[in-house]
């Protein structure tokens, strides 16, 4: 795997995380009655998932770098509700998890003519 393939899977791991996490914070702000702290760091995470995914190499384009983030975004939620909520995962939830990479690979990875 290509040091360019790999940047990007880390950004993609990074802007999940920010975004997760982020929307984590808010949930338990308001569904949860934390503090407004929770709240503001939680807007702060989401303006950081914002601007990581610009970090994504230059030949990609706004749509594709969205799209296969919504198959990360698919993995890291089920992992997060695993670890964080202690919701384990079923044969669904990773056979999804896992067609949604397959798509992420497909949408940023597969050689294109262009």
């Amino acid at each position: 795997m290509n040091t360019e393939i790999i940047k990007s899977l880390f950004y993609f791991v990074l802007a999940g995380i920010f975004e997760i996490g982020g929307g984590y914070l808010v949930w338990l702000w308001i569904r949860d009655g934390k503090g407004i702290l929770y709240g503001v760091a939680g807007a702060l995470s989401l303006i950081i998932y914002g601007v990581v995914p610009t970090l994504q190499p230059p030949n990609s384009n706004f749509g594709r770098v969205y799209a296969a983030y919504g198959g990360i975004f698919i993995v890291l939620s089920i992992l997060w509700g695993w670890k964080v909520d202690n919701i384990v995962p079923d044969k669904f939830d990773i056979i999804g998890g896992l067609v949604a990479l397959i798509g992420v690979l497909i949408i940023m990875y597969c050689p294109r003519n262009t």
